[in-house]
Order: C-alpha cells, then structure tokens, then sequence
C-alpha cells in the first residue's frame, strides 16, 4: 500500500507548470516536523496536478500551513552532465489549506479547500 498524510508548512513558493495535453502540475516544498527526541525536520518534494494545481498556485505560499494524502512517486533522469539523478516526491491527492486565507469571507464564497 503506497498511502502518505503529511501536516506542515511550505518552504517554497509554489511552481507551477503547463504540461502535455492542457494538464497543470504545482510543486513546492513542504517542511515537517519530526516527532522524535531528536526532532528536526524533514523537507519533502509535492506534486499537485490539474484543478488542486491550480488553487495551490493562487492561495498558496511560503510559510502557508497545509495537510495532504497523497502517494510516494520515485523518478529517474539523466543529468546535463550525464549523471544519473532520482529523486522521491508525494503526488498529492488531496490538498487542505490550514493557514486561515485573508478575509474569511473570501474563503466562505470560494471553492478554495480551507479547513479550520
């Protein structure tokens, strides 16, 4: 089972990027707290597409709260210098803003996926 809820705040803006056939796909950084003795933190790549895409790159920012499910996606490419690169992202499936949005009457006339 490939499943993953994270609970953390953005470290980047969010990117976002028209694909082949008309698709969106945001991607950002999210910073999550680890809840051990040591603690610290963990900084994981997440990939968003289409309509969700769209209103992450319009609500969203660095230092916003969010919580998401998604699954894990691994990628391979080769480098402009010829070396091998992977890297391991979430795709999100579902994205909520946990930050409150300025004006929560905006947020209340909206579809923006706001949680209090």
């Amino acid at each position: 089972m490939n499943v993953v809820t994270l609970i953390g705040n953005l470290a980047t803006d969010v990117e976002l990027k028209d694909v082949a056939n008309g698709k969106r796909v945001a991607s950002f950084v999210l910073a999550v707290d680890r809840h051990s003795k040591d603690g610290g933190t963990d900084f994981v790549r997440v990939a968003v597409w289409d309509r969700q895409a769209d209103l992450c790159g319009q609500y969203l920012g660095k230092g916003k709260r969010v919580g998401l499910d998604g699954r894990l996606r691994s990628r391979s490419w080769n480098a402009e210098d010829g070396s091998r690169r992977s890297a391991l992202e979430v795709v999100a499936n579902r994205v909520e803003f946990l930050t409150e949005p300025s004006g929560a009457q905006q947020a209340a006339d909206s579809d923006i996926p706001f949680a209090a």
